[in-house]
């Protein structure tokens, strides 16, 4: 079969340098899983890499002419294709209760949807690492005081540490993207368990960048707290200023004053 066709509709750029391809399937470090999920492989320029290691790999992709090429060419993959779209698909069908990581060059389109996605299932992911536009990437990574420092970054980081590995020039996919990419790389933390309840504490975190720029006395108006805690000090920050363990400082005071996740 003829190479695959990259479609803008599914936020297809094919990665043609193999030794950046190589570079990202040794960030794994195999520790702790023998299963991993690829997801968007294209053409599996990613995968061969992956197939040479003393692991279990299975691909996800919702291309079906990148399915039909990659059982052409990669017999290794025969009954390890999963021809579904990741952000719907119950990845339990495939790995019941078994820990396994996830790698990509992912989709610039879903790749924050794919993070969220992965921290459903952070008790069985212990590593998660892949290509995304640069920005995305730095944003996962991000400290405190950043403008891209978000969502993201918090949420990311309360149950992962997270590394910004290396940069991607645009010249080497087919077709470039108009932007440079990023690698970067989740390792779940040894206690990833929250002090505080972990759905008020994903309501605070969204809720209070929601409004990033006043302060978090206005922004977690609708959270509906009482006026001893609003006159708390932290509340005059804005949510940019406070980092990952201030956050959930924030949700056991916000528990406290009686708030129901």
């Amino acid at each position: 079969m003829e190479k695959v066709k990259a479609k803008k509709h599914l936020g297809q750029h094919f990665l043609k340098d193999e030794s950046i391809a190589k570079a990202i399937a040794d960030t794994l470090s195999l520790n702790g899983y023998d299963e991993v999920l690829e997801i968007g492989p294209g053409m599996g320029v990613l995968t061969k890499y992956l197939l040479d290691k003393p692991i279990n790999t299975h691909v996800i992709e919702i291309d079906t002419e990148s399915v039909v090429y990659l059982g052409e060419n990669y017999p290794k993959l025969k009954d390890k294709i999963i021809s579904q779209d990741f952000l719907k698909y119950n990845i339990n069908e495939v790995y019941k209760d078994k820990q396994f990581a996830i790698i990509g060059n992912f989709p610039y389109n879903i790749s924050t949807q794919i993070v969220f996605r992965t921290l459903e299932f952070r008790d069985q992911i212990p590593e998660f690492s892949g290509m995304f536009q640069k920005e995305v990437a730095e944003r996962i990574c991000e400290k405190k005081g950043s403008k891209a420092y978000g969502i993201l970054s918090v949420l990311a980081q309360a149950f992962y540490i997270t590394e910004y590995l290396f940069t991607v020039d645009e010249n080497v996919f087919i077709p470039p993207p108009k932007v440079k990419s990023g690698v970067m790389k989740m390792t779940r933390k040894e206690d990833y368990s929250l002090p505080c309840g972990e759905k008020l504490f994903f309501t605070v975190v969204k809720t209070a960048f929601q409004q990033r720029r006043k302060t978090l006395r206005n922004s977690l108006k609708t959270l509906n707290l009482t006026d001893d805690l609003r006159l708390d000090t932290i509340f005059d920050k804005r949510p940019e200023q406070l980092s990952v363990e201030e956050f959930i400082e924030l949700t056991q005071k916000i528990e406290a004053d009686g708030v129901q996740s």
